[in-house]
């Protein structure tokens, strides 16, 4: 039920809902599209160890689940980063 209302708040906002089993191995492409980043930045993130990956012949494949993990710690990080700042504007007497 939680799920559903999820998707539907989504869709409501305009947003892109996808359904992707957590097994599946996306492309990279696929992947900057779910992240909405470039192609370029994304391969980035798996260079440097952000996200992990495999390779197939020359091929880069993600797993679904490392993409949810990257998108769930990125989320933690901007909130953070989000809260200190609201916090150092409260210091200030900003707001």
């Amino acid at each position: 039920m939680e799920l559903l209302a999820t998707v539907l708040s989504h869709m409501a906002a305009g947003r892109t809902v996808s359904i992707v089993p957590e097994h599946a191995e996306l492309t990279t492409q696929q992947a900057a599209d779910m992240l909405n980043v470039s192609r370029p930045f994304l391969i980035g993130l798996l260079e440097a160890g952000e996200i992990d990956y495999r390779k197939v012949g020359t091929h880069r494949r993600i797993k679904a689940q490392s993409l949810i993990e990257y998108q769930r710690q990125d989320d933690q990080k901007r909130r953070a980063a989000a809260d200190e700042l609201t916090a150092l504007d409260q210091e200030m007497g900003l707001i």
